[in-house]
């Protein structure tokens, strides 16, 4: 029933031919990255490097590198933990359908953590330098943990009970750093970390913490899992890995996973900070260097026969899709529990995840009138803004259910349709300025802080989207090429980004009422139009992950009607690249050399890409 540690899961994939021995010496720095993501995107199987240069472990990566795979690892406890989340949105299915339920008591069990005196992970002790020192891009600030599960306790009520286990960004060396004594914590806003961490600074005391890598896999989803306030991350661990975790607690040192592989143990000082990154990011980007927190080093710890695991990240999809599609798995049957007349959501993974959400909701406030237009999807859209992680959403568009009962959330390109035939651009925007984004997004007008835009449709069809580009069109002058890149919306090549230059007005200005692009209500002004017509992917990610709503929305036709904003025309986004921009990722060009000549013929790769 689940795996009781990392190295039995590797066991277990290399059985079922799941994984592959790289018996090569590789280097951690660019090139065991730049073979996962190469792995990732061919959909190959998880990957073993029992030789990486500059350390005496062994590293693992690409473990959830498909959807398949991921499922495969919790196969044994998915349906039970399914079931836990039925009886959750339906308590009384547990008296109707008794016999469905039946594991939910031993299942429930399974949540609780259990100390014990002793365990693997203290077997051995090692450094920080002697870890492996995994480089993902070439611009990154040094070596990162990229599968770290932060653990820390609320220094008000300490214990199991109020544990936090989040995913955030540790940093080994680089910058300013004490060689093996401090280690970079990134964290974002709205983790559950802050609130430990606040605890701490406002007792005036340090914050123990431990960094894990390694352990059960049920940890390392638990740990990425939107969970409700008050349910900690190693309860649902439990669950998922079908059987209880254990906890050991060395003299004077945090509470730790038994099983895990690693453990840095150690502190945050109230009072110290130091750069942190740059880092490239699930955006497609380098998160840059700012202050953060430091975190003490005073021991590491590891089991014996340990095995570092980890990913690589960058432009969507990696294999963090996985782990989204995972948690819709187990999180989509709840959400109309969370949020009422809420039915479903998708953070859209192309566009980076938190800058663009698409929402389905209820429109029921006035069932009688002879038109229907957003009154209570308006209502659903501030509570998604308001909950949880769902707060970073930068672009939330939503739309009613009753307009067309069979849409699914999930095709995107469907539901850009549906909203396009739908919303009016006079009155269906709402902004949100200078309020709060994700730390990743450099798009605002500084860390943490940008715009947000609710698009909200509701209604009959009101247009009919053109499904190409009428002959002849004409672009105003400096504006060389239009592409089409779904029906009714248009990407347009545009000059280089200049804040001193007015363009945007030149474009929104020079098309008249009767011009043939008002015929698409969507337009976005981008750097390279070929490139970003060319797949629906592509456009999401230059439109989503390079426009703050505040200051990137333009329309034909705008004006201001009591600080209500909107346009009689084309929406216009500025989706060029700014100067405030974080610089997207590229790949080292002689790192690929290296990676294509695994994959030759004779090659430890070769046919897996």
């Amino acid at each position: 029933m689940g795996y009781r540690s990392l190295a039995e899961c590797v066991q277990d994939l290399r059985r079922t031919g799941e994984l592959v021995v790289v018996d090569r010496e590789v280097d951690p720095y660019l090139e065991v990255g730049a073979i996962q993501r190469r792995v990732y995107q061919a959909g190959g199987p998880a990957l073993l490097f029992p030789r990486v240069k500059g350390t005496p472990f062994p590293m693992v990566g690409n473990l959830f590198g498909t959807i398949e795979r991921a499922r495969h690892l919790f196969r044994d406890t998915l349906d039970a933990v399914a079931r836990l989340v039925e009886l959750k949105v339906d308590p009384s299915a547990g008296f109707r359908r008794p016999w469905r339920y039946r594991g939910v008591p031993l299942t429930s069990l399974r949540l609780l953590p259990r100390k014990v005196r002793r365990g693997p992970i203290l077997a051995g002790r090692t450094t920080i330098s002697q870890l492996p020192a995994l480089t993902s891009w070439p611009r990154d600030g040094g070596p990162f943990v990229t599968l770290p599960l932060v653990y820390t306790e609320d220094p008000d009520r300490p214990g199991l009970a109020k544990s936090n286990l989040g995913m955030y960004r540790v940093q080994l060396s680089g910058n300013e750093y004490e060689t093996d004594r401090e280690v970079g914590l990134h964290y974002q806003i709205h983790r559950g970390i802050g609130v430990h961490h606040a605890a701490a600074i406002r007792r005036g005391e340090r914050l123990r913490v431990n960094v894990v890598v390694g352990g059960p896999p049920a940890l390392t989803v638990a740990a990425v899992m939107p969970l409700p306030e008050g349910l900690p991350e190693l309860a649902f661990a439990g669950a998922l890995g079908g059987r209880r975790v254990a906890m050991v607690a060395p003299e004077g040192r945090l509470a730790m996973p038994a099983e895990a592989d690693f453990v840095i143990s150690g502190y945050i000082d109230p009072n110290v900070r130091k750069p942190e990154g740059p880092f490239g990011d699930h955006l497609g980007y380098y998160s840059l260097a700012h202050d953060f927190p430091v975190m003490r080093v005073e021991a590491v710890y590891h089991r014996e026969g340990a095995i570092w695991p980890f990913t690589t990240v960058g432009r969507p999809p990696q294999e963090d899709t996985s782990f989204g599609e995972l948690i819709h798995d187990l999180t989509a049957p709840i959400i109309p529990t969370v949020i009422a007349g809420l039915h479903a959501v998708h953070a859209v993974d192309a566009a980076g995840v938190h800058p663009l959400l698409l929402a389905i909701a209820s429109e029921r406030y006035v069932p009688y009138a002879e038109v229907r237009r957003p009154q209570e999807i308006l209502t659903v859209a501030n509570a998604v803004l308001g909950q949880g992680q769902l707060s970073l959403a930068k672009y939330l568009l939503i739309v009613a259910r009753e307009d067309d009962p069979g849409l699914d959330v999930n095709d995107i390109a469907g539901f850009l349709r549906h909203l396009l035939e739908r919303v009016d651009w006079n009155n269906d925007l709402h902004f949100q300025t200078r309020t709060t984004i994700d730390t990743l997004d450099y798009t605002g007008h500084g860390l943490n802080q940008g715009s947000k835009l609710v698009i909200a449709a509701a209604g009959p069809r009101r247009r009919e989207l053109p499904t190409e580009i009428p002959a002849g069109m004409r672009l105003p002058d400096g504006f060389p090429d239009a592409r089409l890149v779904l029906p009714g919306v248009l990407a347009v090549t545009a000059p280089k980004y200049d804040p001193d230059a007015t363009r945007i007005e030149s474009f929104t200005e020079s098309i008249g009422p009767d011009d043939p692009i008002r015929a698409f209500p969507l337009i976005a002004l981008v750097d390279d139009a070929q490139f970003a017509a060319r797949s629906l992917r592509d456009f999401l990610w230059v439109v989503f992950t390079r426009s703050n709503p505040a200051a990137d929305v333009h329309g034909v036709g705008s004006f201001v009607h009591e600080k209500h904003w909107g346009c009689s025309g084309p929406l216009v986004i500025d989706a060029r690249i700014k100067p405030r921009h974080a610089p997207p990722l590229e790949d080292d060009p002689e790192v690929e050399r290296r990676v294509d000549e695994m994959a030759a013929p004779g090659g430890p790769l070769h046919g897996v890409y």
